[in-house]
Formats: C-alpha cells, sequence, structure tokens
C-alpha cells in the first residue's frame, strides 16, 4: 500500500488549555502517496488548526497554521525541526523488542525520555508495512523508520497523544502534497508564537 489514509483519535493529557475540549481538534489524518507525507490535525470549528506537510522530491518541509482568519506558514529546511516542537528537545529514543498489531499491521515499540525526567518513560508505536521512506521527517521522531500508530507531541505545555483507528487504502491526489496557496510566509518565531498561543488559548 503505497498511498492512502490514516485516521488517528486525540486524547489530551495534562495542562492543555481554557477552550472547551469539543472546539479542540478531535482527530487526526495522516495522507501518505509514494514518500509524501501530510499530518493534519484540524478543529471542527472554523476549520482551525496545523498541517505539517512533507514532500522531499521538492524540498517542501512546511507548517500550516490557522485560526479563523489568520493563515501562517513557515517552511522548514530538510533536517530542521519542525515549529510547535520547542517542547521535545532532548528526547532520547531507544527502541525495544516489543511488538504490538494495531490496525492489523505488526507495530515496533519505542520508548521515549525527557531531560526533565529520565525515569518516565513514553511509548511509541509503529510499522515498517507501509512503504513511505522517512515518514517522520516533519515530526520529532525523524530518527523512526516506520509510520508513527502510536505516538503523543508535546506542543507548548500540551500533550497530545494519537492512536490509530482506522487505516484506508485510496487515491491521495498530487496536489494534496503541493505547497498551500493564500497563507502568509512568516518567521519560525512567529509560527512558534502563533502555534503556543492556540494551544494555549
Amino acid at each position: 500500500m503505497n498511498q492512502g489514509e490514516i485516521h488517528y483519535n486525540v486524547q489530551y493529557e495534562g495542562q492543555v488549555t481554557r477552550m472547551p475540549k469539543e472546539i479542540m481538534p478531535q482527530n487526526l489524518i495522516v495522507s501518505f502517496k509514494d514518500d509524501n507525507i501530510i499530518y493534519e490535525l484540524i478543529s471542527p470549528i472554523g476549520n482551525s488548526g496545523i498541517i505539517n506537510l512533507s514532500n522531499p522530491s521538492k524540498e517542501i518541509f512546511d507548517t500550516y497554521l490557522s485560526l479563523f482568519t489568520i493563515r501562517y506558514f513557515y517552511s522548514s529546511k530538510p533536517g530542521e525541526l519542525y515549529p510547535g516542537f520547542e517542547a521535545m528537545r532532548g528526547m532520547e529514543i531507544k527502541k525495544t523488542s516489543k511488538s504490538a498489531l494495531i490496525c492489523g499491521f505488526k507495530c515496533k515499540n519505542a520508548e521515549v525520555t525527557f531531560p526533565s525526567d529520565r525515569s518516565k518513560i513514553y511509548n511509541v508505536w509503529y510499522t515498517d508495512e507501509i512503504p513511505v521512506k522517512n515518514p517522520n521527517a516533519s515530526t520529532p521522531f525523524y530518527q523512526i523508520d516506520g509510520v508513527l500508530m502510536s505516538f503523543f507531541f508535546f506542543i507548548g505545555r500540551s500533550e497530545f497523544h494519537f492512536e490509530a483507528q482506522n487505516i484506508y487504502k485510496k487515491e491521495i491526489p498530487d496536489k494534496t502534497f503541493e505547497r498551500k496557496e493564500k497563507f502568509k510566509k512568516v518567521s519560525k518565531n512567529d509560527i512558534n508564537r502563533f502555534i503556543n498561543k492556540m494551544v494555549s488559548l
């Protein structure tokens, strides 16, 4: 399956925001085709959210942020940590021999720790049965060569946990992975500021 869509549900842990959970994004949709991948974390209200796009052949490594009328984007360089993930700096990833079955795919495990408390372990599950090269180029898990099936992000002070619910084999149009129009290009500092503001409203 070299193209399709993965639907994840979203759980919020710890201090998230004062916004009602109902208007926070309820799911994450990841579309992939060949070596292109796009993460779309969109709220059901006001089409607000964060999109990470990786299209290596065209050197597009973009982050898009939309919040009602605000539409900004930042273009990362290859290998650069995408905006919003500053809180995940310094993490250590240790692969283990554990395995699990998620959505019918055999998954491998990695344990993740952070400098603030190396005794607290987060589990990440990923599969190499979906043929996407460098599937995590747009995430802090770029060292993991497999599609993430159960994972988490720290964005600002918020903790998001994602679990794959369904995987659909479907045709994904090439234009999905083109640079989006009608977004204003801003600096990394600016988009980080807006992302942090968005997740801590």
